[in-house]
């Protein structure tokens, strides 16, 4: 890599060469961390000899030579041009120097002076730079020859550059590079880590400007500045971007990373490497003393030189990534060791259940009586905290080492609980050992619950039937918790799966006070949905369900309350406030990674979508759904979002996609449940599109029957009256359409002004075509700032009521607000349907006055006027509708003409807010 930011360091050993070839010699030594670019700097000077007509030879240290007597000096003399008799001369020395290092560990000094004196020779002839690499590696015979040398290079022109590694090697008496750099003449040149904008520099001619400016920072971190580590984030940065992968803003840690980490470390001492694997395994240096046995006080040492080799920041790994490939690169079985001791040592010395269990997982291996028990909870403390996949893996090593029944069906209820927040299929291989454990009558309580909700959810009827049997068998031995869990279940298996209504007894007692809030607000959130399916909304309902939404928080709430209260508001008539808290909770299980959370809270979205007209979101939350969470993971409840996704597709007209969407498999069980009759509504509804009335008649027909079955015949669920009647009027049967229409009506209360205006568009189209506008404009009245698919539909229909009335002045003012409804909504087979001979301008540019700006030069008297004008009303419509007399709507007409510079009340803007006048 090019030198950055070591403008200091090439100074001085400029100033340094300078002086060599002058004939001052001179003696350098380049200090720093392990790969801070102490090599790259000396091979640099090394190649400038040339430059200043030197000579250059050089030598590298290495652990695997200490114990070759003059080893690097051999080197050296090798890589020398020596003419033959000096090389004769050398290898002469050298052979009696081993020899005599092999007899008595000792060398004359005579043979120490030959040798040098040979080098210090050839540098008259050629001035000198001797170079050797990790002088600290080297061989004690060839630094003592060395040390000779640097005492006598002072007169000569010779520079002796050498490497050394901070924290370097310290275990030999004879290692003393003191002498080496000792002023004057000698200098010691100290390698510091890389700034961010060193980093910068470098990384910009490898990846380019703009990434290296965004990502210089980060990496700056990850590598503490080392740049070997940084190589290796910059090769994996610019492999992903070769691969198409994108890179944000945080680095790209792969195997040139890992790589880069494990060489920086087998670069140091076995000591230093040692520390480090402990480290990994150990981040608890208190403990790590006992992991790692100090025999000489080196664990210190050890850690700071961790931390200057930009590996560590005090105890830590700066990244997770650094800390995995140490793990990767030791020996298993030593990793298993490893990770079994520091699992022991951590539990005697009082360490939490989460630390243990990590070093547990480490080691993969259970042998401990303590563990099973330490790792259950170490899972329900990381449930608490949202750490699901970490969870999920404590609890599969606590399986696989537990022997007693009872507590490995407990074990296997909460794995089952805690895979299925990631994927409700992962769980279904426990399901039989479960229920035979239930059997047998290990499993119980709460755990057992479990068992039949994950039945119920998978379609497996018949053994969840004769689960929920056994449990309610024993529900008078249960304790608190459970008959808690008990009646819970009750109003949830009701709004869920009404087809075993005969199975919720309502004789369980309520316990005097549910255990805890959760529990309570569980209870309340399903008795208010069960109480809306059943009855109707109700204000009392839909208080419940957003007090409980208002009054907890997020990361605390079960997912059974918030799916309970957020539909008990979108079946009672408030999607709207439902869409405010579902983006919420959407947002929180997307930051949590909780896929399961996410996509079933995305098919609640996609149905509050779909019940306020909001085609296009209706349908890409559906789609996202099926996406975050497979379909072969959603059990029975994959009607709910198919259905909006064949109902929103339908509406918008993409024909072959609904085709696409009918054709996907769904198990016959769904239709016993909820989800069957949601399902049976959309291909109702698609049929209905494409004229297939026979069999759109006989879904909606038996959704009637299903809901009446089960005691869910009400508008907020699914309005099948509506389309049944809209069905037999295309069918040429007014009287029968009629009679659903009017029951319907009956049926409708305050609560329900969206399925009311559904109603009221059917039943105008019933009646006599001289009523028909009367029906309609009550029916779009009720819709305005709700359902805007169902409103572009009744505008559709006045319009076309109005254009065969022969009113061709209203035509014009309603098909321009139908087009605009139709357009938020999405609904193309309407636009399509909103034909020029029934009132649709292309060329119309009225509506390019700004809403916002008619509003503020309006008074707010004209703007009621103007909203109501611009919606189709005469003026004696308006008159009635306001309770002023038919001149004073003359007048604040004529103003508002004037005001926004039109000639007429037909160029009056349809997005004057035609919803202002639903609020009169």
């Amino acid at each position: 890599m090019k030198l950055v930011e070591r403008a200091d360091a090439i100074a001085t050993l400029d100033g340094l060469l300078a002086s060599a070839v002058a004939g001052k010699g001179r003696i350098a030594v380049i200090a720093g961390a392990v790969a801070s670019g102490k090599t790259e700097l000396l091979n640099t000077y090394a190649d400038r000899a040339v430059d200043r007509d030197a000579l250059a030879i050089t030598a590298i240290g290495a652990d695997a030579e200490r114990d070759l007597p003059l080893g690097v000096l051999t080197q050296l003399l090798l890589d020398a041009p020596l003419v033959p008799e000096e090389q004769r001369r050398a290898m002469n020395l050298l052979y009696e120097g081993v020899r005599a290092d092999d007899c008595d560990n000792q060398i004359d000094p005579q043979i120490v002076h030959a040798l040098c004196t040979i080098l210090l020779e050839l540098s008259h002839r050629y001035p000198l730079i001797i170079a050797v690499d990790d002088i600290d590696r080297a061989d004690r015979l060839s630094i003592v020859c060395l040390s000779y040398l640097a005492r006598r290079a002072r007169f000569a022109p010779m520079l002796l550059l050498f490497t050394q590694t901070e924290q370097g090697r310290r275990d030999d008496v004879a290692f003393d590079t003191e002498a080496f750099w000792r002023p004057p003449h000698g200098s010691r040149v100290v390698l510091s880590a890389l700034s961010a904008d060193a980093m910068r520099e470098l990384a910009a001619s490898y990846v380019g400007e703009a990434d290296a400016e965004r990502l210089a920072p980060a990496w700056q971190q990850v590598s503490g500045g080392n740049p070997l580590l940084l190589r290796g984030l910059l090769d994996d940065h610019r492999e992903a971007s070769a691969a198409g992968a994108g890179v944000g803003g945080e680095p790209v840690t792969g195997e040139n990373f890992a790589r880069a980490v494990v060489s920086c470390l087998h670069r140091t001492s076995a000591r230093v490497l040692r520390v480090a694997q402990g480290l990994a395994v150990c981040g608890d240096l208190a403990l790590l003393e006992q992991l790692v046995p100090d025999d000489g006080g080196q664990i210190g040492p050890a850690v700071r030189t961790l931390t200057t080799m930009g590996l560590m920041s005090g105890a830590d790994f700066r990244h997770p990534a650094a800390r995995a490939a140490v793990l990767a690169d030791i020996d298993e079985l030593d990793r298993v060791d490893l990770f079994s001791r520091a699992a022991v040592l951590a539990h005697r010395g009082g360490a939490s259940s989460g630390v243990v269990a990590e070093h547990l997982l480490g080691a993969g291996d259970v042998n401990e009586a303590w563990a099973v028990p330490v790792l259950e909870d170490a899972a329900r403390q990381s449930l608490r905290e949202g750490q699901v996949a970490v969870a999920v893996r404590y609890l599969q090593l606590a399986l696989r080492a537990c022997t007693d029944s009872q507590r490995r069906a407990r074990i296997t209820a909460a794995l089952v609980r805690a895979e299925w927040r990631i994927n409700p299929s992962a769980p279904t291989g426990y399901l039989p050992e479960l229920a035979a454990a239930l059997r047998g009558g290990h499993l119980r309580g709460v755990d057992a619950l479990v068992l039949t909700k994950a039945l119920l959810w998978h379609g497996q009827f018949t053994e969840a039937r004769e689960a929920f049997e056994l449990i309610s068998a024993h529900s008078g031995k249960a304790d608190a918790e459970t008959l808690a869990e008990l009646v819970i279940t009750r109003p949830l298996m009701l709004a869920t799966y009404p087809s075993f209504r005969p199975l919720l007894h309502p004789g369980i007692q309520l316990p005097v006070a549910m255990p805890t809030v959760s529990a309570s607000h569980r209870l309340s959130a399903a008795t208010a949905l069960a109480g809306v399916l059943s009855d109707g909304p109700s204000e009392r309902a839909i208080a419940v369900a957003e007090r409980i939404l208002r009054n907890s928080r997020l990361d605390e709430m079960s997912l059974d309350t918030v799916e309970s209260a957020l539909l008990a508001l979108t079946y009672g008539g408030c999607p709207a406030n439902a869409a405010v808290w579902c983006d919420a909770f959407v947002d929180e299980a997307r930051m949590r990674r909780s896929p399961s959370r996410q996509a079933r809270l995305a098919a609640i979205r996609a149905e509050i979508s779909m019940r306020l007209g909001d085609l296009t979101g209706a349908r890409q939350h559906a789609t996202d759904a099926l996406t975050v969470m497979p379909s072969s993971s959603w059990g029975v409840a994959i009607g709910g979002p198919l259905a909006v996704l064949i109902m929103a597709t339908t509406a918008i007209g993409d024909i072959g996609a609904v085709r696409d969407h009918l054709d996907q498999p769904v198990p016959e069980e769904m239709f016993q449940t909820r989800f069957g009759l949601h399902y049976l509504y959309a291909r109702g509804r698609y049929s209905l599109a494409v004229g297939e009335l026979p069999l759109a008649l006989r879904d909606f027909r038996l959704c009637g029957q299903l809901a009446a079955q089960w005691g869910m015949d009400t508008p907020g669920l699914v309005p099948w009256r509506v389309d049944a009647a809209e069905t037999l009027l295309r069918m040429n049967a007014p009287e029968q359409a009629q009679q659903l229409i009017e029951d319907q009506l009956k049926r409708c209360g305050d609560g329900q002004p969206r399925v009311r205006a559904m109603a009221l568009r059917l039943y105008a189209a019933c009646g006599e075509l001289r009523h028909r506008p009367m029906f309609l404009r009550q029916a779009a009245d009720l819709h305005n700032g709700g359902d805007d698919y169902e409103l572009a539909r009744t505008l559709v229909d006045l319009t076309e009521a109005f254009q065969t009335l022969g009113e061709s002045r209203r035509v014009r003012l309603i098909a321009r607000r139908a087009r605009t409804t139709a357009e938020k909504a999405g609904a193309l087979p309407l636009l399509q349907a909103l034909t020029l001979e029934s009132g649709w301008d292309e060329g119309d540019t009225a509506d390019a006055i700004n809403p916002v700006v008619a509003v503020a030069v309006l008074s707010e008297a004209e703007h009621r006027v103007a909203a109501l004008a611009a919606a189709g009303y005469s003026n004696r419509e308006i008159s009635a509708k306001l309770f002023i007399t038919i001149s004073t709507v003359e007048q604040h007409l004529t103003r508002t003409y004037r005001k926004l510079n039109v000639a007429r009340r037909g160029d009056l803007p349809a997005s004057l807010s035609p919803d202002y006048s639903a609020s009169v």
